[in-house]
């Protein structure tokens, strides 16, 4: 490889089951990113609807690009990927999935569903079955959902899958954020590619998220972390020569 590819971790602020007021948030988050050279920004999990596991079935959404359509318009418009947590009906079950959408800046739009659940959130949503990988540029970069980086298969799948990035949604707490930490990095020094976290600030489904956005190259060191819970971008930089990060504050 010898293209660089840029990546934004937001940390944006989350209304309780407030979709439309969010969307206004990720879209000034998109243009911001697009405006740093990102050619990919990924948002925390559920960071459309917030972590409120009560309502994702009333909020949950239909995995077709109509539905998204104002997402996949700002990723055409700021020729910018957009990875965004969602709710999103099951065709296999009558619970939700924790999923993402993805725009692409051609005008596609994918969906993932998160594989692996915290104790608790089989009572609200169903689990995904397959892994997602996705190619930018001459990168491969697989999409790990909160509790997917958990299960050791999902990281070793990735790295099976040839992945040259371990991209990772999540709601991580404060009181979370250590221990977690530390398998992140144990996951890049495992499978020799760097890990990148996007996660909560916001109080969501009643967890104090730690912020904190970060990167661990793949020999597992925390290369940069925002160490703040105020809205920001994490912008992370890979090519041939390394990896780089620089943090950058927003306005929303």
């Amino acid at each position: 490889m010898s293209e660089q590819i840029v990546i934004g971790l937001a940390q944006s602020p989350v209304v309780k089951g407030d979709v439309t007021e969010n969307l206004k948030t990720h879209m000034a988050m998109i243009a911001q990113a697009s405006e740093l050279g990102c050619d990919i920004v990924a948002f925390p999990e559920l960071s459309l609807s917030g972590y409120e596991l009560e309502l994702l079935n009333t909020l949950a959404v239909e995995p077709e690009a109509e539905n998204f359509k104002g997402l996949s318009q700002a990723a055409m418009a700021n020729n910018i990927m957009v990875i965004a947590g969602c709710p999103l009906s099951s065709q296999s079950s009558e619970k939700p999935t924790i999923g993402a959408v993805i725009c692409f800046a051609n005008g596609d739009v994918e969906f993932y569903s998160k594989q692996f659940l915290h104790s608790g959130e089989e009572r609200y949503c169903s689990a995904g079955s397959i892994d997602y990988v996705f190619n930018c540029k001459q990168y491969r970069i697989a999409l790990a959902v909160c509790a997917d980086f958990c299960a050791p298969e999902h990281s070793q799948n990735a790295a099976k899958a040839n992945a040259d990035v371990y991209l990772v949604s999540a709601l991580i707490s404060q009181a979370g954020y250590m221990p977690d930490s530390k398998l992140l990095a144990q996951i890049a020094t495992t499978n020799q590619f760097p890990v990148l976290l996007s996660n909560h600030i916001s109080v969501t489904g009643g967890w104090t998220c730690a912020g904190k956005n970060a990167i661990w190259d793949e020999t597992g060191r925390m290369l940069a972390c925002t160490n703040t819970k105020m809205p920001s971008l994490l912008v992370c930089s890979i090519s041939d020569e390394g990896v780089s990060a620089i943090k950058k504050d927003v306005k929303l």
